[in-house]
């Protein structure tokens, strides 16, 4: 339980008001994306705010999330709140992480810097994305003793795999997130449109460079040859033939939580606790890999009752309010992970627009948990949903 409740931000908002200061960043998460869409490169915004195809799977998750409704309780004492939980052996102070996104650099030059400064803050887990902007060792320094958590796109270089697995342990990174859907990168038309991928560009690529099994399988070094190491990224970048045995592997590197991102489907979940992984992300990318794929909050249900609590569950994709949250909990997620609102945040202010953005959401669920009848997430469960058709 926090000292102060996240709610607070809502007053500090009003009385600054009093003196005529309104706030620097908008709040609505429309408006934020519209700002951010004025301040970012045509190319940055394509690549943040795109999806695959014509982006129906994008607009699935909200639309997922707008089919159930809440339905709050009253006369209930809900004058003391407390929003924290454990997910994955780490301890959060509210049912909300930052998702791993990569190539930050795009939007703001301080990039995954900035973002770790906000999330220890206010002790906000951070995922860190093997495409980041700086090194994984940086961001850690940047986040200190905050919870931080490590993404990894497998590789097809074993040995680079290996290496940036022993460093992130290394780095203090608690768990893992293995992405499984982005083992090709999808059809994506802005991106198309603007014939613009950043890694191409050397954006992203700093873990790597860094690396020294990624060095060993170059002549010369990167700053000497940037064409060869990014022909090299692009060689190794994912691996279309793993398979569930192959999380073999990944165990045998990784002696830390795992949570495999991207599961939709029950069977999938099932074989995930057969492969002994701890945890499970319910995501489609943000829409960014499958157009016409199910929407996360709607696979959410299905993937909770097949793990049946053996394995804790998370959700990402289309999360943009704190009722968003609330309705994630409610059907089985023990938190969330945020993406694009952060960016947004994160490309119009640096770490100050970043941490605007999260101390907005988690007011926001701090409000609405109370307003339902809610003064812990123990009191957040299905009864307090209903679905419209």
């Amino acid at each position: 339980m926090t000292d102060v409740p996240f709610s607070h931000y809502q007053n500090e908002i009003y009385l600054n008001g009093m003196a005529g200061i309104v706030p620097e960043f908008p709040i609505e998460p429309s408006a934020l994306e519209a700002a951010a869409r004025e301040r970012f490169s045509p190319e940055a915004f394509g690549y943040v705010a795109g999806s695959a195809g014509t982006e129906s799977t994008a607009r699935a998750n909200r639309d997922a999330f707008a089919r159930w409704q809440i339905v709050p309780r009253f006369l209930r004492d809900v004058s003391v709140r407390d929003l924290s939980t454990t997910v994955l052996g780490t301890s959060f102070p509210a049912p909300v992480g930052l998702g791993p996104v990569g190539v930050q650099g795009i939007v703001h030059p301080d990039a995954e810097l900035a973002v770790a400064h906000a999330a220890a803050s206010l002790r906000i887990p951070m995922a860190l994305s093997t495409v980041s902007s700086y090194s994984l060792e940086e961001v850690a320094g940047a986040i200190g003793d905050s919870p931080h958590w490590f993404q990894l796109y497998w590789p097809r270089d074993r040995d680079v795999g290996a290496s940036l697995l022993a460093r992130a342990k290394a780095a203090g990174y608690s768990a893992l997130l293995l992405t499984l859907d982005t083992f090709i990168l999808a059809w994506r038309p802005r991106d198309l449109m603007n014939a613009y991928l950043p890694f191409l560009h050397r954006l992203g690529l700093a873990n790597y460079e860094g690396d020294p099994a990624f060095l060993a399988g170059l002549e010369k070094s990167p700053d000497e040859d940037p064409t060869a190491a990014i022909l090299h990224w692009q060689s190794m970048f994912g691996d279309p033939r793993n398979t569930w045995a192959d999380l073999a592997w990944i165990r045998e590197n990784w002696d830390g939580p795992i949570a495999l991102k991207g599961v939709l489907h029950p069977d999938d979940a099932r074989r995930a606790i057969d492969a002994g992984v701890e945890g499970i992300l319910v995501s489609n990318h943000g829409g960014r890999q499958i157009d016409g794929s199910i929407g996360a909050l709607d696979a959410l249900p299905g993937v909770v009752a097949a793990v049946d609590g053996r394995v804790d569950v998370l959700l990402d994709s289309g999360v943009r309010t704190g009722s968003d949250v609330m309705k994630a909990i409610a059907l089985g997620a023990k938190a969330v992970l945020i993406g694009r609102p952060y960016i947004y945040g994160l490309g119009i202010g640096g770490e100050a627009g970043v941490r605007h953005v999260l101390r907005t959401l988690l007011a926001e669920l701090d409000l609405s948990m109370a307003l339902a009848g809610c003064a812990t997430l123990a009191d957040v469960g299905p009864e307090l949903l209903t679905q419209i058709p």
